[in-house]
């Protein structure tokens, strides 16, 4: 981090902050602890600071004008010629042929990229200021530009005004009763709240919920084979989500793949808490949800152990109680003989975009919002992530609701992601401060959750680890330091799939296939890269490899395990009631 250095007791500290990121960090707690404008002050003082640098920019920066002045007096002629800044692959704003066809549009685009490219490449060099603190005012400064395009006004964009004469202006009249209606919900919708139902058109897989506690229920799916592999699977879901995400349809549903290949599903659906659940910490979660849920399964199945499944936060959950169990339980009884992680952040060093809510002013602004309810409501989480992506979460929506007037695609897994939950008050506090600001978990014996240090070091069972190329939630390189942080003696199969933090797990076969995926054992201390390059490229979905490497390790075939039985009778039918909560 870039600072003042200081002398204290002969011994250098170059870990202060400079007096510019002091002062911006102590305004940023009082008014704008998110520093959705403080942040862009700082960067922009920190420049004025350093001319020089500043006039290097500059020049950069007019030497695309001088180019892109150049292009616009060809295309004025009629001349071809091609764009100085071209827009990202993933930037789908400007796809539409009418802005590279058009000499007028072409130059409003040309304009715009040039600004918005390099004035996103100072604020990622800012001068004078911590890595951090660039990212985060390049962070704002790109939402604010993304917020001012031309795509996102009528008058400045061409399809829109296509669109309002081709429809006699029908599509503005629908644009308006589509913002009337967002309004309403005070959200920029991205599916109708009605476009599907749960337990009709998602989360069909037969089962039954057949344990419930104050936190969570476990389904345990209607086998679908004659015979089982013996030992049962265990599914621990993210709480920040509904588990249906491994639900969906039959076609996308993860857990139906499993029963269709024998095995003997269980998975966690938390409870959606309220202000009653405030007090309730990760603890709880350890002892009343995972770790009740593994100990149900094996009592269901008469078997002393599972293979345990994690999700997102559900893994790093479950990378938590596989420490924990190996301390508490001991090698002879250990119930979980070998485990999976999808998409699992266990070091927090670099957890992505998410890292510009993440500090003390972030976290304690958190704190005092969830102070008032005893928790933080889904929709606030939702808004942040959303603003991770806003060109495709936000204006996409905006252009099309409002602008040219069409109605909502019924998208399952949208329809999903804002199905949202809450958090409670003091497990997301803790959550926050003790994995994500002070990266704790890694640290060995630092944390004592349900009365156990934990050390990640323990675990010494086989692990299947599964991550995504395109995840801004949990990067595969930083997910990857699992192998790092088990023990040495525990085998790793670490898999990157093509596709984000969703797509990348909810990937069922289809032929021909979609997407792909690598696929390596790691050593020890093997750095990402050397993994990378000796690899192997597999088309299709890793699924198929997962169920095979679970078929080695799940046991002999069995007669099928029923849905429920008369220890555990079935309290309800699936997808549970939990699902169902507000």
């Amino acid at each position: 981090m870039s600072g003042n250095s200081s002398v204290r007791n002969n011994v250098i500290d170059i870990s202060d902050l400079s007096p510019l990121e002091s002062a911006g960090n102590a305004i940023s707690k009082a008014v704008d602890p998110y520093g959705v404008t403080t942040s862009l002050l700082q960067a922009h003082m920190a420049w004025m600071m350093h001319p020089q640098e500043l006039s290097r920019a500059v020049h950069a920066l007019s030497g695309d004008l001088f180019a892109l002045q150049s292009h616009v007096l060809r295309r004025a002629m009629g001349i071809a010629s091609e764009d100085v800044i071209k827009p990202n692959a993933d930037d789908a704003r400007f796809a539409n042929p009418i802005w590279t066809d058009s000499a007028s549009w072409d130059i409003v685009k040309e304009w715009y990229l040039a600004f918005t490219h390099r004035l996103e490449d100072m604020f990622f060099e800012t001068p004078g200021l911590s890595d951090k603190e660039r990212r985060r005012s390049a962070f704002w400064l790109r939402n604010w530009l993304n917020m001012v395009a031309p795509t996102n006004f009528f008058g400045l964009n061409p399809a829109a005004m296509e669109r309002f004469v081709a429809t006699n202006g029908e599509s503005l009249k629908k644009g308006w009763e589509n913002f009337q209606r967002d309004v309403k919900a005070k959200n920029i919708l991205m599916v109708e709240p009605d476009a599907f139902v749960v337990g009709k058109d998602l989360a069909t897989t037969p089962g039954k919920v057949v344990f419930r506690n104050r936190l969570v229920e476990l389904i345990h799916y209607t086998p679908t084979t004659d015979k089982v592999r013996a030992m049962p699977i265990v599914i621990t879901t993210p709480w920040i989500n509904k588990f249906y995400i491994l639900d969906l349809t039959a076609r996308k549903s993860l857990v139906k793949y499993l029963t269709d290949q024998g095995y003997s599903v269980f998975i966690t659906s938390w409870k959606n808490p309220g202000e009653d659940l405030a007090d309730i910490r990760l603890d709880d979660y350890l002892l009343e949800g995972i770790n009740e849920a593994v100990r149900v399964a094996c009592e269901f199945c008469k078997v002393p152990q599972v293979h345990l499944v994690g999700y997102c936060i559900g893994g790093t959950l479950a990378s938590i109680y596989m420490a924990w169990a190996n301390k508490r339980y001991g090698a002879d009884k250990m119930p979980v003989a070998h485990w999976t992680l999808f998409t699992t952040l266990t070091d927090f060093a670099h957890p992505g975009d998410i890292d510009v809510f993440i500090d003390d002013a972030c976290i304690g602004a958190l704190e005092e919002s969830m102070a008032k309810k005893g928790y933080l409501d889904g929709t606030e989480m939702a808004g942040s992530f959303r603003m991770l992506r806003s060109n495709n979460l936000i204006w996409n929506y905006w252009v099309h609701s409002y602008l040219l007037g069409e109605p909502l695609p019924p998208f399952d897994v949208l329809f999903w992601n804002v199905d949202s939950t809450r958090m409670p008050q003091a497990m997301h506090s803790y959550y926050l401060r003790e994995m994500y600001l002070h990266n704790n978990l890694i640290k060995r014996d630092k944390l004592t959750i349900a009365g156990e240090s934990i050390d990640l070091d323990l675990i010494v069972q086989p692990l299947y680890a599964v991550t995504a190329e395109d995840d801004h939630i949990a990067p595969w390189k930083q997910c990857y330091r699992i192998r790092k942080q088990v023990s040495v003696k525990a085998p790793v199969r670490f898999v990157l799939s093509t596709s984000g933090h969703i797509l990348g797990i909810v990937n069922p076969p289809v032929n021909p296939p979609k997407r792909a995926y690598w696929i390596a054992e790691p050593e020890r201390n093997e750095h990402w890269e050397h993994w990378f390059d000796r690899a192997e490229k597999k088309p299709g979905t890793w699924w198929e490899d997962w169920t095979r490497w679970l078929g080695e390790r799940t046991g002999d075939l069995v007669e099928a395990y029923p849905a429920s039985n008369r220890k555990f009778p079935a309290l309800a039918d699936a997808p549970g009631t939990y699902v169902l909560e507000k």
